[in-house]
């Protein structure tokens, strides 16, 4: 239709239990509601830097490994419960892989699953590597094929 506004059928949304994440979340919802989009919740394991510490104690990389994977699949139940309130469809996906980069996991789910839009927080995650504020978001940005929306947190919250 000549003069429309994109349309975005599948939007990726990655979760990682941040408010900027959360923040992004219901304006993908925003988003599927007005355009009768679904919605892919993504989660990817962080674990290069429990790469980087277990390599002198493999044995207890797995226990904490196990650990994240319940946080992530947490995380993931409530993403899809606010898209479930909302009357959005969504699906769940928890990604994880050795020293699998969070931007580059990112990209590659949007793309394997065919998405048109990837909604995201400007930053979440902390830690050493995550000084620079917002550098996933900016590898997404560099990386992807599709539009990115970052979405950032206020100061106030509602």
């Amino acid at each position: 239709e000549k003069g429309r506004l994109a349309v975005y059928k599948k939007i990726l949304v990655p979760v990682d239990g941040s408010e900027t994440s959360r923040r992004g979340l219901q304006e993908a919802i925003g988003l599927a509601l007005v355009d009768g989009s679904t919605l892919r919740l993504l989660h990817v394991l962080d674990d290069y830097p429990l790469l980087l510490e277990s390599a002198a104690a493999p044995t207890a990389f797995e226990p904490v490994r196990r650990e994240m994977r319940a946080q992530g699949e947490a995380l993931l139940n409530e993403a899809l419960a606010a898209t479930q309130q909302a009357g959005v469809q969504a699906k769940t996906v928890l990604r994880e892989g050795a020293a699998l980069r969070v931007a580059q996991a990112i990209v590659h789910e949007s793309t394997e699953a065919g998405c048109d839009l990837i909604v995201m927080g400007t930053h979440g995650r902390r830690g050493i590597d995550r000084l620079v504020v917002g550098s996933d978001a900016e590898a997404v940005i560099r990386t992807s094929n599709v539009p990115v929306l970052l979405v950032k947190a206020t100061a106030t919250q509602s």
